[in-house]
This record gives structure tokens, C-alpha cells and sequence, in this order.
């Protein structure tokens, strides 16, 4: 909808000459006004100025208006009244100036002609353009008889066109008798008259059927001319030659061009060799953005031409023999254009209104005024209008002066005209836009709230928010001319109820709209970018955050164009699947979520990527007998670059089928020098490698077989060793086929002994992997070789290598054995060690062979333990003994150790170790406690390791609290295994550290506790002092006392009254004193300092402090559980008790006797 814009300049003021220029200088837009008021005819719709119509259809000639009331339409044709109803063949579409003319069976030419609509009501009359008709034509080519065209090779030729004046002009095109178009190139072009250049001509444009045709646009036929016959002769060709201009001719030329027009400028040289075509300007440079070129750069044009672009254009031509330039001068004219158009006014009685007609052009064009379609020179003289040049000046109009002023503006190349109404209204305010209506913006955005009015005088323009907060035209609001109220950045707050208000003299019309600002679209979570492999799966996400109360569209793109219809496409809420990838999924992908109010959009790319195609076309080049250059094709690398290229070949002479890995390059290789072996029939191939991983092998190249030679390498691994006493077996690692180099391969085995000097013994035997000397002394060293034999000679020199002959059993056993104790546990042994002959073998080592006969205080054969064996490796002559035991009788043998075995034991060696601390007693029991005393008894220990000296006992008291006490120590004889000790204090814990001793001192400790009390009960810290009967009777006698307490209080609460405490506790809110708890009916804590003494009975630390949790009125630390129940009445003593938590049991069925308290508040 076109909102209304009142002019608010329109008014005559004082003072006329110094603001005029003001006035005129600002731009508003055409006045609408309502149509249910009274308003002269505005022309609506008309025909263009220059109407060209086909012969074939009917000629529609527009002229519609509108005005209250409607007004009635009359044409002029050719200046003069054209009568339409007395024209059956004119027909007035209803309601409209409109003709239509039929002009079938009629000479179309009785139409033609400059016509002109004329719109009329009491307020004033419209008219319109002249329309100037014509018929447009497509005549014939004169009949011509063309001369065929001789021409010597490499001369210019122009083919003329000249085609009929049609309307309007023609389209040219050449083409043969086959209606296949001539091809144009820089040496062949067509100008823009229709005629065709040849800036030189060569053999193959010899034809006889260069035929031009004219395509008329208007009536779709085409014209041909006759067709042209050229020969292009080769007997005495033209040479080379500089440029020369063919058209435009002369050094400089002129062209002339309209304003706003598009500028076409041409220049086509000849020239052998063709002429290169450059532009420039002048002075000046080309405007880039509006220009182009054409026809092989032969045609520079430059649209929408300005006064700027006058001036001289300067085109060269250029070949390899020099330039040719011409100058085309430009100038520019322009037919009259808008600088300001007369606006319609809508002016109150008594008001001053301004018409101006602005209007430039080269040359200057002439303006006249009409009103009602009357020169004002004819017009009735009216006082209140004044002329003065290109602006009409009416002051204090007077109701029915209503009228419609035209505006011409015209030069001698064309004319504008213009209606702009002057209408005089007296009416009250009225708003246009439509009530309550709701405008939503996003956040951030300018909102463009509208009030269109109209009234005249012009309503003035207030506006509110909420009904009550007046704006003010000022940051951040602005309020436009036409009413309009925009918020620059519109905000959350911003929201709300908004009241425009218009108000001239004579009334006031208020209306209500509604701004919500909405909070923006946002993706939270983009797409990224995916690489994925063929087959698989990629999932893109697109999380996005909106206004609650917008409906969102999520869209999904790819390359910009909608998703393919296909199921492996999944879009979910925020996410979009494709599954099972190929090569034809990549691509961009774009999410976009759309909202009624605005959008955003993210996008990633998806690359699928595979496994390489294999490597194709191998071919092998510089072939020599031990190298060849592979070379290959590589395959679709499939978006993952290749990494590097695996070379493998098949052996088909010794391993044929087995592919064995030979070399890699890296993945820019084409190519790779391959290092050959003789006597190998090579086959290659070539597997590619990139990140997803290996392609299909490449197919195998063609076989090369390379020639048999003698052994590059001996065997590996050669050793020496005797398996038995009196050989040497040599073996080694045979050479493969492919290490062979050539047939009957064998093997030159030599030996000879080591730092002897003797000869190299020698046998040559078959591809076996070992060879037996026999006859060899024991365990002597041998130089050893191993030679490759082939049917071509032998391989190189072999190393030497050491091995020895076999081993026998050491012959003798070592000597001066000793034994050194270093204390009960450790003792060292030293021998002699045997001599390096007698090892007969390699030396690993010696054993000592060791066990304990027995104890130093047992009979001889009582014990007799293990033997147990420690290795000592290389060449020793001494080791320790660890983990012996104390007091204690050893015997030991030594041996020599080799690879074959053991030698003899040495002779027998006894020895004794020293006392060591005993272990710990054996057991330590406790029996017999009562009140005061205890008794306790012992074993010995298992190992005393030495002779008993006696025991030693400590114990010490242990509270509740773990509080150790002082200890006391006691000693006893070895012979003493129980005691008895008093004077305890009852109730107590103790904690009982026994252990023995000898003459090195005590051994590890045994401990025990024991209570001083009998209980068939595990041992506890806490006394349980809940069996005892004196405690039992007292607390029996506290319930009962409490319950009586109880039923009295109960009683006299019944009667109404107010007992005496009661009436205390209101008056002097003591906050120690805590009510009885209204959840659970027990009794809160109560405080008082007799609390904190401890019970009688109760037990007090040997330090002199009392424990909290012993001293309130809770009973719990005295019960064996600590739950604050006794075994007999454990309700009355959990409410009694001073804890906070429930009752356990609450609520649930229990056995035991109901609390008396519980029982008291069920009658309250």
C-alpha cells in the first residue's frame, strides 16, 4: 500500500523571494488523495509516446485516469477533435479513456497519426502525451543484379548489406544458402550498418553464396538480399602491409549522442597481418563499469551515457608492421529531463501553494504552462496565480479554484510534459494506516512504525507510548514527514502499545499500533566441514536459537540448489544425514532457518574422499642388467592426495604368486629406479597410498628376466658348535632362490683349529643349511668360513667366524673351600677355582649346594631341612649366604658348572651360625578375668633361635576414648608360661605386648586386650553399663516418676486451668528452656548446669576431663549400641534420651512397650 505524504512545504509564506529557493529545493513525493473526496483527474495509464503497431493485431492506445467524480475521457488526432463514437471501428474500453481499434480489412495506414487523451471533471482536466502511431513496416529489397567479386589474395573487401528502411530498422545477419551463419572473427566482422569487412581475404573465403538478411522484429519475417559471389585469386597475392582504416574514413570523425542513451563507436581496419583493436580516451579514462567491447573489439559501447563522457576517443589499429589511429569526437546532447516535476497540491481556503517545473537538457529547453490542457496565456485571468518562469505561485485560494496545471518542457530532440492537480479542500484529519495493526521487528533492526494522514490543512503528527510517554523527534526516535516514526535500533524495551495523533484546525484522529521486537535468528552450532569417506556416513549440524514465538523453517541446500530427492538424505530437527556417500554427494552445504521476520544461514563443504584408483600404463624403460626405471599413470587420487607409491614384484622363476614389497616413492613420483638381482623373472606392480589407505594393485607390467651370475652374498648366521664331545656342527642361514643369482648353488664349507697352525680343511657341499666335522678334541675354538657356489662362480671372500668344538663334563671339583659367619642370618663362602682345562666347556658358573643338619640346641638327627642351591655365573671364587638361620648347624658342597652339566662336589664343609633374637611366643590368652584382675598365659616361641633368657610383658589401660595409659612392665624366666595380675580397675580395657628374649635380645611382640569384666560378648571399647542391675533399678525408678509427673500435668490441663510453670514460661521467655517438639511429641534439650555433672556411677578419664557426649542427659554412652535404647524399656530411654532424630521406630509396628510420653500426647 502507497502511504500518503503531505507536502508540508506547500504553504505561501511572507517573505516569498528568500525562502523560495528553500522551498523549491525540497523533494517530496506525489500526493495521494483519499478517493471519497472531491479531486481533479490524475492520469493513471498511458501509451508510450512512440507507438509502433504490428498490422496484424489490434492497435490499443492507453489512456486511464481516476479523480471524484470519475471523470470522462475525449482524444484529439492530429490536433483535432477525434470523434470515436462515430468510428464503428474504435471501440472505448468502460470506465477508461482506452481505445481499441480494429483494424482488420482496413487500411492500417488510416490510423496513423499523433494522438493525444484529454480526462475531465468539475475539479479540472488531465491530459496526456502525444502518442504518435505509426505501422511498422518490413518492405522488400529493391530487385539488384550483384556482380560476382574477383580479388587477389590479401586485399580488404567490404560485402555491402544495405538493407530497407524498415520500422522499426532491421536485424542483420549474413549467412549461406544452407541458413548456416558465416563465422566472424578479427579478420572477418560485421559492421553495425549490415555490412560485412574483410580487413584481407584469403582462398577458403572463396564462395558464391554471401547472402545478408534482414529479420524486421515487430512483424517476424525476414528479408534476404541476393547472394554475392566471391573468388579470391592466388596468382599475384598481395604482401604484407600496415593498418589503414576502412570505415570510419579520415584521420578524425564526429558522432553525436543523447544523454542517457547507449554510445556505440566502430572502427575496422585492414591490414596484413590482421590488425589488433585498442580504445582509449583522450584526457580521460574509459568508464570501466559502463563499457564494453565488441565484435573482436572493433565496437566500444558505453550505456547510459552522461555530459562526461564527450570528448575525443581515440582507436588503433596494430600488426607487426605499425599502428594506424583515428579520432572519433563525441558530443553530447540531451533531450529535456526531470530536475524537479510539478507535484500535485492539496491546499486548505486561504492557503499559498508553490507548482515548480524543473526541467534541463542540452540545448536549454523552453517551458510553458497550461491549465486544464489551456495555455495560461489563454486561460481566464485568475489574480491569485503568478508565473514567474518555471514555478507557478497561487496565494489565498478560495474554494472550487480546484484546476490541473500542465507542465511542457521541450528541445528539438523531445518534449516532457506533467500534471500536477491543485486541489482546495477543507477536511478534518483522517488516519490511513490501518488500526491496531501489529509490526514486528528483530532486534537491533530499525521499526518503521506509519501514521499516513491526510487532511487539509495538513494534519500535524504527534505520537505516544503506551497512551501516556510523548515522543520527541530525537534519538533513538525519528519522525519522518509523512508521520512515519522509525526506531534507528530497535530494542526488547522498545516493545509496546504506540498512538499516533493527527490534528489540523479542524479536528483530531488518533490510532493504535503495536511493535514487538523480536529476539534474532542465530545458528549456535554451524556445519563444519567434512571430509568422509566413500560409503559412509556425514552428518552436519545446525543448532539454532529464535524467538519462542516465531515459527521457524529450517531449509537445507546444496551448491545453492534444494537437497536431491533421495532417501539417504535425512533431515532432522537440527542436523542433516547423508548416508552411504558418494562421489556425486560433495559439495556445499547450506542450512538455512527462516522465520517470518528474518534469517540465518551457515554452510560447509563436503568432501568425499576414497581409497586411490590404482596406478595405470607401467611401462619399463632404461633396462640394464641390474637396474630398470619403472614409470606409471597415477589413478584418481579421490580428494586425498596420494602419500606414497608401493612398488612390489612376483618372482616367477622361484616364487611365482608370492608379491614381495621392493621399494616406496614418494606420492609426486611418477617414476622409480628399481635395483635388480640376477637370474630373477621379474614382474611389477604399483599400489597407491593416501590417507584413507592402499588402491587395488595396478596390473602387472611386462615380464623382465635378467641374467644368471655368480653369488652377491654369502650365507648368514654361520656358527660353531659341537653338539657332542668329539664334533662341530656348522650351520647357517641358506640363500634364497632369489639370492642364488643362477643355478646349482652351493656351499664351500672351511674350518681349521684356532691359534694352531694348521691348514683350512675344506668340503663343498649341496644347498643344506649344516655340515659335522667329526673327530675333534673337547671344546677347543675353530675359525670357521662359509662360502656361496653358483654355476657362475662363488660369492665373495666369507668372514670368519669363531666356534668351538663340543663340551664334556668338568673333570675336577674346587678346593679350599672356607666359611666365613657374619652374623646369625649370613655367612660367605671362598674356594679355589678349578683350572680353565678341567671346565672341558664353557664356564656358566658355580653351585653351592647347602642345608641346615640342625639346630645347635637339638639332638644330632632330631631335624634335617632341605637342601637348598644358590648358582654363582662366570668366574667366581666367592658368594654369600643369606636367609640362614640362627643357632644352627649348615653342611656345604660346591660344584663347577659348564653347558654339559656339573662337575664333582668339592668335599663336604660344615658350619655353625650364632644366637639371634627368638621369635615371637606362640600364643597369649587371657582367662579368668573378674573385676579386678586377670590371668594370662603363654607358649614359647616356635624358633628360639638361641637359648631362652625369659620373657617380657607390658600392659597398659585403655578408655573409651583410646586414650592409652601409663604402662607397667613385668619380666618372667624362661620357664614361666602364665601370671596372674590384680589390682585392676574394674570395667577397664587393657592391652597386653609379650614377647621373648636371649642373649641378643628381644624378639617381635604378640599382642592382646581383655576387659576386666565377664562378657560372652566380642571384646567392645564401650563399658556396657545397661546389664547392670543397679543401673536398671534407677532408671525404672525415674520413668516412674516421670509418668506420674505426667498424668498430673494431664489432669489439670483438662480442667482449664493454668498451671504455675506454664504461666513462668509465658512470662519470661527463657530461650534455654525448649517446648515439648509438636512433630514427634518428644522433649527438646533441655539445659541446665546440673547437666553437665556426670552420673553417679559413670566413669570419669584418668585426665580430669568429661566428654560431652557423656555428660547431658543422655543415656546413649552407657548402652552397648549407642542408639540410646536399653534392652529392657528401650522406648522410654530413646525419648528420655537428649537426641534430635526420631524415634526409628515412628510409624511403623513394634514390639516393645509404648513410650509413656508418646502415650501422654495421644490425649493431648
Amino acid at each position: 500500500m502507497i502511504h500518503p505524504i503531505m507536502d508540508r512545504n506547500r504553504k505561501w509564506m511572507p517573505g516569498f523571494g528568500a525562502v523560495l529557493l528553500i522551498l523549491l529545493s525540497h523533494k517530496t513525493s506525489a500526493l495521494e488523495v483519499p478517493l471519497d473526496l472531491p479531486q481533479p483527474p490524475t492520469i493513471t495509464l498511458q501509451s508510450p509516446k512512440d507507438y509502433i503497431f504490428d498490422p496484424r493485431e489490434n492497435i490499443v492506445i492507453h489512456c486511464e485516469a481516476k479523480g471524484k467524480p470519475h471523470p470522462s475521457f475525449s482524444w484529439t488526432r492530429n490536433g483535432t477533435h477525434f470523434d470515436v463514437e462515430k468510428d464503428s471501428k474504435v471501440l472505448v474500453k468502460p470506465g477508461s479513456g482506452t481505445l481499441v481499434i480494429d483494424i482488420s480489412g482496413e487500411k492500417a495506414e488510416a490510423y496513423e497519426g499523433t494522438y493525444q487523451c484529454t480526462a475531465h471533471n468539475e475539479h479540472g482536466t488531465a491530459v496526456s502525451n502525444n502518442i504518435v502511431i505509426r505501422q511498422s513496416r518490413s518492405p522488400l529489397w529493391s530487385k539488384e543484379r550483384n556482380e560476382p567479386i574477383v580479388v587477389q589474395m590479401g586485399v580488404s573487401l567490404v560485402l555491402q548489406c544495405r538493407p530497407p528502411a524498415g520500422l522499426p530498422p532491421p536485424v542483420i545477419f549474413w549467412m549461406d544458402n544452407n541458413f548456416q551463419r558465416l563465422p566472424l572473427d578479427k579478420r572477418v566482422s560485421q559492421a553495425l550498418n549490415g555490412d560485412l569487412y574483410f580487413s584481407n581475404v584469403l582462398p577458403e573465403d572463396s564462395r558464391p553464396d554471401y547472402i545478408c538478411y534482414a529479420r524486421f522484429p515487430h512483424t517476424q519475417t525476414i528479408q534476404q538480399k541476393q547472394p554475392i559471389s566471391v573468388t579470391v585469386l592466388n596468382k599475384s597475392p598481395m604482401g604484407e602491409r600496415r593498418p589503414g582504416f576502412m570505415t570510419p574514413l579520415g584521420i578524425t570523425s564526429t558522432q553525436m549522442v543523447l544523454r542517457g542513451e547507449t554510445l556505440e563507436l566502430e572502427c575496422i581496419a585492414d591490414g596484413l597481418p590482421t590488425p589488433e583493436m585498442s580504445w582509449q580516451k583522450d584526457g580521460g579514462e574509459l568508464p570501466s563499469s559502463r563499457m564494453s567491447f565488441h565484435n573482436f573489439k572493433k565496437t566500444l559501447k558505453i550505456s547510459d551515457v552522461s555530459e562526461a563522457d564527450a570528448g575525443d576517443y581515440r582507436c588503433t589499429a596494430t600488426n607487426s608492421l605499425g599502428t594506424a589511429h583515428h579520432i572519433i569526437k563525441v558530443t553530447v546532447k540531451a533531450a529535456p529531463f526531470w530536475v524537479s516535476a510539478p507535484r500535485n497540491l492539496i491546499l486548505a481556503p486561504n492557503e499559498t501553494g508553490i507548482l515548480t517545473c524543473r526541467v534541463s537538457g542540452e540545448p536549454k529547453p523552453k517551458i510553458s504552462w497550461f491549465v486544464n490542457g489551456i495555455p495560461l496565456e489563454n486561460a481566464p485571468v485568475d489574480h491569485s496565480r503568478k508565473v514567474d518562469g518555471d514555478t507557478v505561485i497561487l496565494s489565498n485560494v478560495q474554494s472550487g479554484s480546484s484546476a490541473v496545471y500542465q507542465c511542457n518542457a521541450s528541445n528539438e530532440f523531445g518534449y516532457l510534459m506533467a500534471n500536477a492537480f491543485v486541489n482546495v479542500l477543507a477536511e478534518a484529519p483522517r488516519v490511513l494506516t490501518p488500526p491496531n495493526r501489529v509490526y514486528q521487528v528483530i532486534t537491533n533492526n530499525p521499526a518503521l512504525l506509519h501514521c499516513a494522514s491526510f487532511g487539509s490543512p495538513i494534519p500535524t503528527i504527534t505520537w505516544f507510548k503506551d497512551s501516556q510517554t510523548s515522543i520527541k523527534n530525537g534519538d533513538p526516535f525519528v519522525i519522518h514527514e509523512n508521520g512515519t516514526l522509525e526506531i534507528h535500533v530497535a530494542q526488547p524495551l522498545n516493545s509496546g502499545k504506540y498512538t499516533c495523533i493527527a490534528t489540523n484546525n479542524l479536528g483530531i484522529k488518533e490510532n493504535h499500533v503495536y511493535l514487538e521486537v523480536k529476539e534474532p535468528t542465530r545458528i549456535l552450532k554451524q556445519p563444519e566441514y567434512k571430509v568422509v569417506q566413500k560409503g559412509m556416513s556425514a552428518v552436519f549440524e545446525c543448532k539454532v536459537k529464535h524467538d519462542p514465538s516465531l515459527v521457524p523453517t529450517m531449509t537445507w541446500l546444496k551448491d545453492d540448489g534444494e537437497l536431491p530427492d533421495d532417501e539417504r538424505f535425512d533431515v532432522d530437527t537440527d542436523s542433516l544425514t547423508i548416508k552411504d556417500v558418494t562421489d556425486g554427494d560433495e559439495g556445499t552445504y547450506t542450512c538455512i532457518m527462516n522465520t517470518t521476520l528474518d534469517q540465518d544461514s551457515a554452510s560447509a563443504m563436503l568432501t568425499v574422499v576414497e581409497k586411490p584408483d590404482p596406478p595405470t600404463d607401467l611401462e619399463l624403460t632404461d633396462q640394464t642388467e641390474r637396474s630398470v626405471q619403472l614409470t606409471w599413470i597415477p589413478g584418481d587420487e579421490h580428494n586425498s592426495p596420494t602419500q606414497k607409491f608401493l612398488i612390489q614384484y612376483e618372482d616367477l622363476l622361484h616364487q611365482p604368486g608370492v608379491w614381495i614389497n621392493l621399494t616406496e616413492v614418494a606420492g609426486t613420483s611418477t617414476t622409480a629406479q628399481l635395483n635388480l638381482s640376477p637370474h630373477v623373472y621379474y614382474s611389477f606392480r604399483v599400489l597407491a597410498v593416501n590417507h584413507v589407505g592402499y588402491s587395488q594393485p595396478s596390473q602387472p607390467s611386462s615380464q623382465y628376466r635378467t641374467n644368471p651370475a655368480a653369488p652377491d652374498e654369502n650365507p648368514s648366521d654361520v656358527q660353531g658348535v659341537g653338539a657332542e664331545p668329539g664334533n662341530l656342527v656348522i650351520s647357517w642361514t641358506p640363500l634364497t632362490g632369489f639370492q642364488s643369482n643362477g643355478p646349482n648353488l652351493e656351499y664351500k664349507v672351511q674350518w681349521r683349529q684356532k691359534d694352531v697352525d694348521n691348514e683350512w680343511s675344506s668340503e663343498t657341499v649341496a644347498n643344506v643349511s649344516q655340515f659335522v666335522v667329526s673327530g675333534t678334541p673337547t671344546y677347543v675354538p675353530y675359525e670357521i668360513k662359509v662360502q656361496a657356489v653358483n654355476y657362475y662362480g662363488s660369492g665373495p671372500e666369507p668372514e670368519v667366524v669363531i666356534g668351538y668344538s663340543g663340551e664334556d663334563l668338568p673333570l675336577s671339583a674346587p678346593e679350599s673351600v672356607q666359611v666365613m659367619v657374619h652374623n646369625s642370618t649370613l655367612a660367605e663362602v671362598h674356594w679355589e677355582p678349578v683350572s680353565f682345562p678341567s671346565v672341558r666347556g664353557k664356564l656358566q658358573g658355580y653351585k653351592v649346594y647347602y642345608h641346615r643338619e640342625r639346630g645347635l640346641h637339638e639332638t644330632e638327627g632330631e631335624t634335617e631341612q632341605q637342601e637348598q642351591v644358590l648358582t654363582f655365573s662366570g668366574n667366581r671364587s666367592e658368594g654369600r649366604l643369606p636367609g640362614l638361620q640362627p643357632y644352627s648347624l649348615y653342611n656345604l658342597s660346591i660344584r663347577v658348572l659348564n653347558s654339559k652339566g656339573e662337575g664333582p662336589p668339592s668335599p663336604s664343609k660344615t658350619f655353625e651360625t650364632p644366637e639371634g633374637v627368638p621369635g615371637p611366643p606362640s600364643f597369649l590368652n587371657v582367662i579368668n578375668p573378674s573385676l579386678d584382675s586377670l590371668t594370662l598365659e603363654w607358649g614359647p616361641p616356635m624358633n628360639n633361635n638361641g637359648r631362652l633368657a625369659g620373657y617380657t610383658l607390658k600392659y597398659q589401660p585403655v578408655n573409651n576414648t583410646n586414650e592409652l595409659g601409663p604402662v607397667k612392665v613385668m619380666t618372667f624366666l624362661a620357664n614361666e608360661t602364665t601370671t596372674t595380675l590384680g589390682n585392676l580397675n574394674s570395667s577397664m580395657l587393657y592391652k597386653f605386648y609379650l614377647s621373648a628374649k636371649t642373649i641378643k635380645g628381644s624378639g617381635p611382640i604378640i599382642t592382646e586386650e581383655a576387659l576386666t569384666v565377664m562378657d560372652t560378648a566380642v571384646p567392645s571399647r564401650q563399658v556396657d553399663i545397661a546389664t547392670q542391675g543397679w543401673f536398671i533399678g534407677l532408671m525404672c525408678a525415674i520413668a516412674l516418676l516421670i509418668l506420674v509427673l505426667l498424668i498430673v500435668c494431664f489432669i489439670k490441663r483438662n480442667k482449664g486451668g493454668k498451671y504455675p510453670v506454664k504461666e513462668k514460661e509465658d512470662a519470661h521467655q527463657d530461650p534455654e528452656i525448649q517446648p515439648m517438639k509438636e512433630d514427634d511429641g518428644t522433649f527438646g534439650e533441655y539445659s541446665d548446669t546440673e547437666d553437665h555433672k556426670p552420673l553417679k556411677g559413670s566413669r570419669t578419664p584418668s585426665n580430669g576431663t568429661v566428654r560431652r557426649d557423656e555428660s547431658d542427659d543422655s543415656l546413649v554412652d552407657y548402652g552397648e549400641g549407642g542408639d540410646g535404647q536399653f534392652n529392657e524399656d528401650g522406648s522410654f530411654i530413646g525419648q528420655y534420651s537428649g537426641k534430635k532424630e526420631k524415634d526409628t521406630h515412628e510409624g511403623n509396628e513394634s514390639s516393645e512397650a509404648p513410650s509413656p510420653v508418646n502415650a501422654m500426647n495421644s490425649f493431648v
